[in-house]
Protein backbone atom coordinates (compact mmCIF):
# COMPACT_ATOMS: atom_id res chain seq x y z
CA UNK A 1 0.00 0.00 0.00
CA UNK A 2 2.73 2.37 0.78
CA UNK A 3 4.30 1.74 -2.73
CA UNK A 4 1.10 2.23 -4.25
CA UNK A 5 0.78 5.68 -2.25
CA UNK A 6 4.35 6.45 -3.52
CA UNK A 7 3.69 5.94 -6.97
CA UNK A 8 0.44 7.97 -7.33
CA UNK A 9 2.02 10.91 -5.12
CA UNK A 10 4.87 10.76 -7.69
CA UNK A 11 3.11 10.28 -10.72
CA UNK A 12 0.71 13.03 -9.73
CA UNK A 13 3.53 15.43 -9.21
CA UNK A 14 4.80 14.47 -12.64
CA UNK A 15 1.98 15.31 -13.79
CA UNK A 16 1.80 18.91 -12.10
CA UNK A 17 5.03 19.64 -13.01
CA UNK A 18 4.58 18.98 -17.12
CA UNK A 19 1.18 20.77 -17.07
CA UNK A 20 2.30 23.69 -15.82
CA UNK A 21 4.14 25.32 -18.28
CA UNK A 22 1.84 24.09 -21.01
CA UNK A 23 -1.02 26.31 -18.77
CA UNK A 24 1.06 29.16 -18.02
CA UNK A 25 1.66 29.28 -21.87
CA UNK A 26 -1.82 28.83 -23.06
CA UNK A 27 -2.79 31.49 -20.79
CA UNK A 28 -0.42 33.96 -22.10
CA UNK A 29 -1.15 33.45 -25.40
CA UNK A 30 -5.30 33.62 -24.40
CA UNK A 31 -4.15 37.54 -22.20
CA UNK A 32 -2.20 38.54 -25.19
CA UNK A 33 -4.67 37.51 -27.92
CA UNK A 34 -7.80 38.97 -25.81
CA UNK A 35 -5.85 42.57 -25.45
CA UNK A 36 -4.16 42.51 -29.02
CA UNK A 37 -7.08 41.52 -30.89
CA UNK A 38 -8.53 44.90 -31.02
CA UNK A 39 -5.39 46.69 -32.43
CA UNK A 40 -5.32 43.68 -34.70
CA UNK A 41 -8.95 44.26 -35.98
CA UNK A 42 -8.12 48.13 -37.01
CA UNK A 43 -5.00 47.42 -38.89
CA UNK A 44 -7.06 45.20 -41.10
CA UNK A 45 -10.01 47.24 -41.06
CA UNK A 46 -8.26 50.05 -41.55
CA UNK A 47 -4.64 49.22 -43.68
CA UNK A 48 -5.86 45.98 -45.54
CA UNK A 49 -9.69 46.85 -45.66
CA UNK A 50 -10.85 43.34 -44.50
CA UNK A 51 -13.50 43.65 -41.96
CA UNK A 52 -13.05 40.48 -40.02
CA UNK A 53 -11.28 39.34 -37.20
CA UNK A 54 -7.87 37.11 -37.82
CA UNK A 55 -6.85 34.41 -34.75
CA UNK A 56 -3.60 35.07 -33.04
CA UNK A 57 -2.78 38.05 -35.31
CA UNK A 58 -2.31 40.30 -32.54
CA UNK A 59 0.01 37.56 -31.02
CA UNK A 60 2.01 38.05 -34.30
CA UNK A 61 1.70 42.07 -34.32
CA UNK A 62 3.02 42.00 -30.69
CA UNK A 63 5.79 39.66 -31.35
CA UNK A 64 6.57 41.78 -34.67
CA UNK A 65 6.28 45.24 -32.18
CA UNK A 66 8.78 43.32 -29.31
CA UNK A 67 11.60 42.52 -32.04
CA UNK A 68 10.96 46.27 -33.79
CA UNK A 69 12.20 47.97 -30.39
CA UNK A 70 14.85 45.23 -30.06
CA UNK A 71 16.36 46.31 -33.10
CA UNK A 72 15.74 49.57 -32.41
CA UNK A 73 17.53 49.92 -28.97
CA UNK A 74 20.20 47.86 -29.81
CA UNK A 75 20.97 49.59 -33.06
CA UNK A 76 23.78 52.72 -32.85
CA UNK A 77 21.10 55.57 -33.33
CA UNK A 78 19.09 53.41 -30.46
CA UNK A 79 21.67 53.50 -28.11
CA UNK A 80 22.78 57.19 -28.86
CA UNK A 81 18.51 58.21 -28.04
CA UNK A 82 18.41 55.71 -24.95
CA UNK A 83 21.59 58.04 -23.53
CA UNK A 84 20.22 61.46 -24.18
CA UNK A 85 16.68 60.54 -22.79
CA UNK A 86 18.46 58.89 -20.03
CA UNK A 87 20.34 62.05 -19.26
CA UNK A 88 17.56 64.45 -20.16
CA UNK A 89 15.24 62.43 -17.39
CA UNK A 90 18.18 62.78 -14.57
CA UNK A 91 18.14 66.62 -14.94
CA UNK A 92 14.36 67.23 -14.20
CA UNK A 93 13.85 67.92 -11.25
CA UNK A 94 10.45 65.88 -10.55
CA UNK A 95 11.09 63.00 -12.28
CA UNK A 96 14.95 62.73 -11.43
CA UNK A 97 13.99 60.81 -8.23
CA UNK A 98 11.60 58.40 -9.71
CA UNK A 99 13.68 57.85 -12.65
CA UNK A 100 16.66 57.37 -10.80
CA UNK A 101 14.70 54.84 -7.90
CA UNK A 102 13.54 52.87 -11.04
CA UNK A 103 17.00 52.37 -12.44
CA UNK A 104 18.15 50.97 -9.11
CA UNK A 105 15.49 47.93 -9.30
CA UNK A 106 14.77 47.68 -13.24
CA UNK A 107 16.25 45.76 -15.74
CA UNK A 108 16.75 47.42 -18.99
CA UNK A 109 18.22 46.45 -22.54
CA UNK A 110 22.01 47.77 -22.70
CA UNK A 111 22.30 47.46 -19.13
CA UNK A 112 21.24 50.03 -16.04
CA UNK A 113 22.59 51.53 -12.83
CA UNK A 114 20.86 48.95 -10.53
CA UNK A 115 21.37 45.33 -9.29
CA UNK A 116 21.19 43.63 -12.83
CA UNK A 117 23.36 46.24 -14.50
CA UNK A 118 26.49 43.32 -14.69
CA UNK A 119 26.88 39.63 -13.92
CA UNK A 120 29.43 38.13 -12.34
CA UNK A 121 30.61 34.83 -10.43
CA UNK A 122 31.00 35.01 -6.57
CA UNK A 123 32.04 32.06 -4.40
CA UNK A 124 29.21 30.10 -2.23
CA UNK A 125 29.31 30.33 1.60
CA UNK A 126 31.75 27.36 2.00
CA UNK A 127 33.95 28.36 -1.26
CA UNK A 128 34.01 24.86 -3.01
CA UNK A 129 31.82 26.26 -6.09
CA UNK A 130 30.77 29.31 -8.15
CA UNK A 131 27.47 30.75 -8.00
CA UNK A 132 26.38 33.22 -10.65
CA UNK A 133 25.26 36.65 -9.67
CA UNK A 134 23.99 40.40 -10.53
CA UNK A 135 26.21 43.23 -9.25
CA UNK A 136 25.75 47.14 -9.95
CA UNK A 137 30.00 47.18 -9.78
CA UNK A 138 29.67 49.64 -7.74
CA UNK A 139 31.56 49.01 -3.73
CA UNK A 140 29.69 49.88 -1.01
CA UNK A 141 30.26 53.81 0.40
CA UNK A 142 31.79 52.42 3.72
CA UNK A 143 33.44 49.89 2.21
CA UNK A 144 35.36 50.02 -1.06
CA UNK A 145 36.48 46.45 -0.47
CA UNK A 146 33.06 44.65 -0.92
CA UNK A 147 30.60 44.34 -3.53
CA UNK A 148 26.66 43.82 -3.06
CA UNK A 149 25.68 40.86 -5.16
CA UNK A 150 22.34 39.62 -5.96
CA UNK A 151 22.00 35.71 -6.33
CA UNK A 152 19.17 34.38 -8.08
CA UNK A 153 16.88 31.14 -8.04
CA UNK A 154 16.58 28.48 -10.48
CA UNK A 155 14.18 28.95 -12.48
CA UNK A 156 12.64 32.13 -10.60
CA UNK A 157 15.56 34.57 -11.06
CA UNK A 158 13.57 37.15 -9.80
CA UNK A 159 13.68 35.57 -6.43
CA UNK A 160 17.02 35.04 -4.62
CA UNK A 161 19.50 36.22 -1.95
CA UNK A 162 21.42 39.40 -1.59
CA UNK A 163 24.86 38.85 -0.57
CA UNK A 164 27.59 40.83 0.27
CA UNK A 165 30.93 39.33 -1.09
CA UNK A 166 35.00 40.67 -1.28
CA UNK A 167 35.41 42.80 -4.39
CA UNK A 168 38.84 40.64 -5.27
CA UNK A 169 36.41 37.39 -5.06
CA UNK A 170 33.83 38.61 -7.77
CA UNK A 171 34.61 38.48 -11.49
CA UNK A 172 32.80 40.37 -13.65
CA UNK A 173 31.65 38.35 -16.77
CA UNK A 174 31.92 39.86 -20.43
CA UNK A 175 27.87 38.53 -20.30
CA UNK A 176 24.25 41.19 -20.91
CA UNK A 177 21.75 40.21 -18.15
CA UNK A 178 19.82 38.58 -20.90
CA UNK A 179 22.79 36.13 -21.41
CA UNK A 180 22.46 35.86 -17.79
CA UNK A 181 18.69 34.78 -17.65
CA UNK A 182 18.95 32.52 -20.59
CA UNK A 183 21.30 30.67 -18.79
CA UNK A 184 19.33 30.92 -15.48
CA UNK A 185 15.75 29.64 -17.12
CA UNK A 186 17.67 26.87 -19.55
CA UNK A 187 19.08 25.89 -16.31
CA UNK A 188 22.78 25.85 -17.64
CA UNK A 189 22.13 24.19 -20.80
CA UNK A 190 23.10 27.33 -22.38
CA UNK A 191 26.37 28.12 -21.21
CA UNK A 192 28.57 31.03 -23.19
CA UNK A 193 32.64 30.74 -23.72
CA UNK A 194 33.11 33.73 -21.47
CA UNK A 195 31.51 31.95 -18.18
CA UNK A 196 33.55 28.52 -18.58
CA UNK A 197 36.74 30.71 -18.71
CA UNK A 198 35.76 32.86 -15.73
CA UNK A 199 35.15 29.75 -14.20
CA UNK A 200 37.79 27.78 -14.99
CA UNK A 201 39.81 30.97 -13.43
CA UNK A 202 38.01 31.40 -10.51
CA UNK A 203 38.37 28.15 -9.34
CA UNK A 204 41.79 27.81 -10.00
CA UNK A 205 42.59 30.79 -7.70
CA UNK A 206 39.97 29.14 -5.10
CA UNK A 207 42.08 25.69 -5.15
CA UNK A 208 45.25 27.90 -4.76
CA UNK A 209 44.01 29.73 -1.43
CA UNK A 210 42.68 26.70 -0.34
CA UNK A 211 45.15 25.36 2.54
CA UNK A 212 46.64 21.60 2.06
CA UNK A 213 44.46 19.37 3.50
CA UNK A 214 46.42 17.10 6.46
Amino acid sequence: MPRLQAHVRNTFLAGIFATIPIVVTVFVLWWVESKTRPAAHYVLSHLFHVDRDVPFLGIVLALAGIYLVGAITSSLLGKFVLKNVDRLLLRVPVLKQVYSGWKQVALTPGGTDGIFSKVALVPDAPGHTLVLAFTSGRPLEDNPDVLCVFVPNIPNPVAGQLRFVKRASCVLLDLTPEDAFKIILSTGNYAPAPLGAAATKLLETLVADKPPMR
